[in-house]
Parts: structure tokens; C-alpha cells; sequence
């Protein structure tokens, strides 16, 4: 140990997303190596495992210039950071040093977990918890009475991405992910009324999961696909064998909008090599299925086009009114 040295301070860092004990290899040598460790939170979730592992670790929160005059001598001082990151530590740190009378300790700033992608999701699936639980108007909400803003946020999502807002997308993306958390987080509870078995985010996942690994044999199997065409060919095949259908029509939810129904189905009969004659009949409704039939054999989302028509009447009406 070098007596003139002023020592090292390592502020570890760690995430409430990874489990607690499963950290770093340079984390855990800067733990077994330290002269001193030190945590402020005697509730850190690390604890536990920290002293099982055979270091000891001090409760204590020093100040800046305490923690300074621990490392002289050359000793090293490892801190387990808060939640926070101790920054009340760090802005002490700071202030010592940019008045250039201190000796200050090398600072190094350690991770010894890291999120993963996805990791926030984990927070949101904390904060649905909490909310179900506690708040008086997401505690009495039922599948029945969400479905409304289910449909509301879809369509909110659709116009964001037609106006081409890219923070309105992330935002709306956001609100349609709540109604998924929010619908998984009712049905944990599952229903007394018929008995239904409950479910949770985690099974709606490995259920997505599991269909796109099976539906995509060309990325997880030994399929080949070279096309968009190829690849929506494997789709259509194991999702047939999935759901063991007598009709290309099954599973056309029939409560969407007319226009989008129209192509739904106009889609289902051409894929699956229908020649079925459109019928005929008088009136508007007819000559709407005729439009969106044939906007959908030339690659058009009538829907979408009917928005964008819709949006330049809008503007239309406007100038009108100045």
C-alpha cells in the first residue's frame, strides 16, 4: 500500500431489474478487493447476497470529505449505490475536487448489472400492480369495460403514424402497450363469475412468443423464404394448421370498420384462390364493396385511403371557414 497515494473510490451501480446477486465479474473484484465497503441503505437488495459472498459491508452514508480521507494511504473504498446513485456522494465529490486544495482519490464508476432491452417493461408491469391495487377507478375495471379505449388507442395509434409524428407515435404506442398490461393485469385475478383460470403478461408473451417462432419456420427453422410473398406463405400455411379452420372467412372480426372488413375478406378469398363473385344488389353499400374489393386486389388499403381523402375534405371545410 502506497502511503502518499490518495486511494481509489469505486461507486458501484446496480439495476432493480436484474435479480439481486447477479452482477459482474469486475464488480465482484472490486467487491472481494475493496479495503472497505460501504452502502447507505441497509435495505439494498444486495445485501443479503453481498455477505453471504463473505464481504462485509459497513451502513453507513459518508460525506465527501470523509470518504476522501478513507482512501488515503492508498486504500480503496467501494460504494454500493442507491437507488438514486447517490448523487448528494458524487455532487460532494465534485465540489472537493474543483477546488483544486484536495487530493482527490481516482473515482470510478462501475455498472454491476445492466438492463437488457426490455427491461423498462418490468417497470411497467411494477406500476400496473401497484395501480390496480390502490387506485379506485383501475381497481373496479373490467375487460368489458376497457374495450372501449382499446379501440380508441388503436385508432389514435393509426393517425400518428399517417401524420408521420414521431413522439406522437412513441406516445401512442405506449398508450395502446398500457391496454395490453392493463387487460393482462385483470385477468390475473381470473373470474369468479365463470370460472375462467386466470393468465399474466408473462403468459400472454410466451404465447406471442411461441406463435411467431412457430409461424416464422424460415427465421427458427429449416424453411427457406426469400420474399415478402414466401414469407406471408408460411404464415398463412401454420397459422391454418394452427387454427384448423373450415372457412378462410373464420376469424374476420366482423366488428371493424366496413371499409377494412370489406378487404379483409376480399384478401382471405384471393390468397386462398376463390373466384367468389361479388353480389349484387342495389344501393351504396354495394358499390362501397365493389371500391374496396378492387382497391384491395391493387395492393390499396381502402381504409386508409378513405382517411387520407377524409383529412383533405377536413382541410377543405377549414379554408372554407376563414
Amino acid at each position: 500500500m502506497n502511503e502518499s497515494s490518495p486511494g481509489r473510490i469505486v461507486l458501484l451501480t446496480t439495476s432493480h431489474r436484474v435479480a439481486p446477486g447477479l452482477l459482474s465479474w469486475p464488480a465482484w473484484q472490486a467487491l472481494h478487493g475493496a479495503d472497505r465497503v460501504l452502502c447507505a441503505d441497509g435495505a439494498h437488495p444486495q445485501l443479503p447476497y453481498l455477505r453471504e459472498a463473505g464481504i462485509e459491508v459497513e451502513e453507513t452514508a459518508p460525506g465527501a470529505q470523509e470518504l476522501v480521507d478513507a482512501c488515503a494511504g492508498g486504500r480503496t473504498v467501494t460504494v454500493v449505490a442507491t437507488g438514486e446513485g447517490e448523487p448528494r456522494l458524487t455532487d460532494g465529490l465534485a465540489r472537493l475536487a474543483g477546488t483544486g486544495r484536495v487530493r482527490m482519490p481516482d473515482l470510478e464508476l462501475l455498472p454491476a448489472s445492466y438492463d437488457l432491452p426490455g427491461a423498462r417493461l418490468l417497470d411497467l408491469v411494477q406500476v400496473m400492480d401497484r395501480i390496480r391495487l390502490e387506485c379506485p377507478w383501475s381497481s373496479q375495471q373490467t375487460h368489458k369495460g376497457l374495450a372501449k379505449y382499446g379501440i380508441e388507442e388503436a385508432y389514435e395509434l393509426v393517425e400518428a403514424i399517417e401524420e408521420g409524428d414521431r413522439d406522437e407515435l412513441r406516445e401512442e404506442l405506449g398508450d395502446v402497450l398500457l391496454q395490453v398490461v392493463f387487460h393482462s393485469r385483470i385477468a390475473e385475478e381470473g373470474s369468479a363469475d365463470d370460472g375462467s383460470e386466470p393468465f399474466s403478461i408473462d403468459d400472454v408473451a410466451a404465447g406471442i412468443v411461441t406463435k411467431l417462432i412457430h409461424r416464422h419456420p424460415h427465421v427458427f427453422g429449416d424453411e427457406t423464404a426469400s420474399t415478402p410473398e414466401e414469407v406471408k406463405e408460411h404464415w398463412l400455411r401454420t397459422k391454418a394448421e394452427e387454427k384448423r379452420r373450415t372457412s378462410v372467412t373464420e376469424g374476420v372480426p366482423l366488428g371493424q370498420p366496413a371499409l377494412a372488413l370489406a378487404a379483409k375478406l376480399a384478401s382471405r378469398a384471393r390468397t386462398a384462390g376463390l373466384d367468389a363473385p361479388l353480389p349484387q344488389g342495389e344501393g351504396i353499400g354495394y358499390e362501397l364493396l365493389a371500391l374496396a374489393v378492387r382497391a384491395e386486389e391493387s395492393g390499396v388499403d381502402p381504409e386508409a385511403a378513405l382517411r387520407a381523402a377524409a383529412r383533405t375534405y377536413r382541410d377543405a371545410i377549414r379554408a372554407s371557414e376563414s
